[in-house]
């Protein structure tokens, strides 16, 4: 028998792939959309999540394949929408996973003092990052498996001891700058999240929202978890619970002890320069480290699983599930970390033009799983989901029909002007002509010709077998 994932373990997982840099980096960003409306928006953004995570753990217990999305999709839909949400996601999570890479070693560099935008410096040490990640997965799961839960409980750790001590410097000093947020303001004089119309608050629970993203790739690996049909239902929401109950407590800490800080640092990791002690000032920045470090370890797991997936269901040839004799997908691994590495280094690492393809990607799961585990609910999928299910109306598809107008209700008001233009200092807009080029490259030209491959592959496969 293989080592495979236990229910902690996925747990574990699900936290180390949601909580990456940016609660450590740049948490001011949603205080300085909403003011002192940021822990009601960050709530709305856990709830949204734990919606959208019951959906996904509910699609869990209907398809126990790895894959994710992807799985669900086929089996709910057929070959070719299937076909289509598994390439695009994979494609984004590829990139998505290069640009994480990127904050890590950016990071790094900028922490001790070096040049982070020296193209040669973030090449040579995003090379490095991923010789590591190969190794640790290399080595078999059970080792990924112990490095994936140290990192996770080192980053959960500092994050708890940041609240804690935070709470304790409020209780004992009696000092709580909390109500001094009404007299910051924005570049313009206006107080933050003062008038906010119902754009401005979807935009800060979506920039809230991408904190807790990450769970729905969790399942890609589901051929490596024990009973993933059982333990992943109850794993991501726990997870998702766990994530939330920690994000809302730093950045009330954070608000109560320096909010002019958590707004306005120039440091890297934004929330180190909240405390003047030094001893808790390195405790962040190397929670920090491990965190970006995890996620890179989370991603380096499921991401090539979901190119596993898509040949082991026979949608693209079977050479690209290989396994080592540890059980490691070794082919996927090097097309994923090719990709992970070339494509931001074609884009020279800039980090928001490419990553549009990652956030069309999530919206498009979150959308088209919901469907289908109301699919699953009534019966009509194409014959690959489980039968011996315990349906229940509420989870199956009260939720996921809730899931389904929340994101539609956030993809209407979202701002994509601003995902696909660049405002120059003086004030003049142009196109983001990398985003645009990314967009209808990942989701238009790329699958269109992967989709025709797959036909005529499949056509020359029922020739020969009629010869």
């Amino acid at each position: 028998m293989k080592k495979k994932l236990g229910f902690y373990s996925i747990v574990l997982l699900t936290i180390n792939s949601i909580i990456g840099t940016g609660i450590f980096l740049s948490p001011g960003a949603v205080v300085a959309k909403s003011g002192d409306k940021a822990l009601l928006i960050y709530s709305f953004a856990a709830i949204f999540a734990a919606v959208l995570a019951i959906t996904f753990a509910a699609a869990a217990k209907y398809v126990s394949k790895g894959g994710a999305a992807y799985a669900y999709t086929k089996a709910a839909f057929g070959d070719n929408l299937g076909f289509y949400v598994g390439i695009t996601r994979y494609i984004a999570a590829s990139i998505a996973w290069g640009v994480m890479g990127t904050g890590v070693v950016k990071t790094v560099l900028s922490i001790f003092k070096l040049d982070s935008s020296n193209l040669l410096l973030v090449t040579v040490g995003f090379i490095c990052l991923m010789g590591i990640l190969l190794a640790i997965n290399l080595a078999g799961t059970r080792f990924l498996e112990i490095i994936n839960n140290l990192s996770t409980l080192g980053k959960v750790g500092a994050l708890i001891t940041t609240i804690v001590v935070g709470l304790g410097i409020v209780l004992f000093t009696q000092v709580n700058e909390f109500g001094n947020i009404h007299t910051l303001t924005d570049a313009t004089g206006v107080p933050l999240g003062y008038n906010m119309d119902i754009s401005s608050w979807v935009m800060a629970v979506i920039a809230a929202f991408y904190a807790f993203t990450g769970f729905e790739s969790v399942a890609s690996g589901a051929e490596d978890m024990e009973e993933p049909e059982k333990n992943l239902p109850r794993a991501i929401p726990l997870a998702i619970a766990i994530v939330a109950a920690i994000y809302v407590g730093i950045v009330g800490v954070a608000m109560m002890i320096n909010p002019q800080a958590i707004i306005s640092t120039t440091e890297v990791v934004a929330l180190a320069d909240v405390f003047s002690n030094p001893i808790i000032r390195s405790v962040i920045i190397l929670g920090a480290l491990v965190s970006m470090f995890g996620i890179n370890v989370a991603a380096s797991f499921h991401t090539p699983r979901i190119l596993e997936a898509m040949a082991l269901q026979g949608q693209i040839p079977v050479f690209f599930a290989k396994r080592t004799d540890k059980d490691f997908p070794v082919v996927a691994f090097f097309i994923t970390i090719g990709i992970a590495i070339l494509l931001p280094m074609a884009f020279r690492f800039d980090m928001t033009s490419i990553m549009v393809l990652s956030s069309i990607s999530r919206f498009i799961q979150f959308i088209v799983v919901p469907l289908a585990v109301m699919v699953f609910y009534f019966g009509r999928e194409r014959g690959q989901a489980l039968q011996d299910v315990k349906k229940n109306f509420v989870v199956d598809v009260i939720i996921p029909g809730i899931a389904v107008i929340l994101t539609v209700v956030l993809l209407y008001n979202f701002s994509w002007t601003q995902q696909f233009t660049i405002v120059l200092e003086d004030g003049s807009v142009l196109p983001n002509t990398f985003a645009i080029v990314a967009m209808v490259i990942g989701y238009i030209v790329l699958p269109f010709i992967l989709m025709i491959w797959q036909h005529m592959r499949k056509q020359t496969q029922e020739q020969m077998i009629e010869k």
